[in-house]
């Protein structure tokens, strides 16, 4: 299984950006997905997960309202469309996925997630 990110990079804050996690070596339609960030000096905290349709979405309170979590299961991909960027969200976003059998569960809990990528740094400058 491989999970490899893409979209981050330096933005101002208030602008958008757009991440991408390509997925690979799995069934992508078994799995929920999720987003996760960790900022310089602090813990993996969950951003956003998707259900296995899609039907189903979760967001960390932080980021509720500004980022919107979706999936294109024809190309395997999963995108955070990332919107009124604040420094506080700087940090490397690593996109996870977990074999879901419950086609309405996305979690917000790290230890349910089975595969990882290895990330992607946005930094919002002030």
């Amino acid at each position: 299984v491989q999970l490899v990110e893409s979209g981050g990079g330096l933005v101002q804050a208030g602008d958008s950006l757009r991440l991408s996690c390509a997925a690979s070596g799995l069934t992508f339609t078994w799995y929920a997905l999720g987003w996760f960030r960790q900022a310089p000096g602090k813990e993996r905290e969950f951003v956003a997960a998707i259900s296995t349709r899609g039907v189903r979405t979760s967001y960390a309170d932080s980021v509720q309202g500004r980022f919107t979590i979706s999936r294109d299961n024809a190309k395997n991909t999963v995108y955070l469309q990332m919107s009124r960027l604040k420094p506080e969200d700087t940090a490397v976003y690593v996109c996870a996925a977990d074999l879901q059998y419950n086609t309405n569960y996305a979690t917000s809990n790290q230890r349910e997630y089975d595969n990882w990528g290895v990330g992607t740094q946005v930094t919002v400058s002030a």
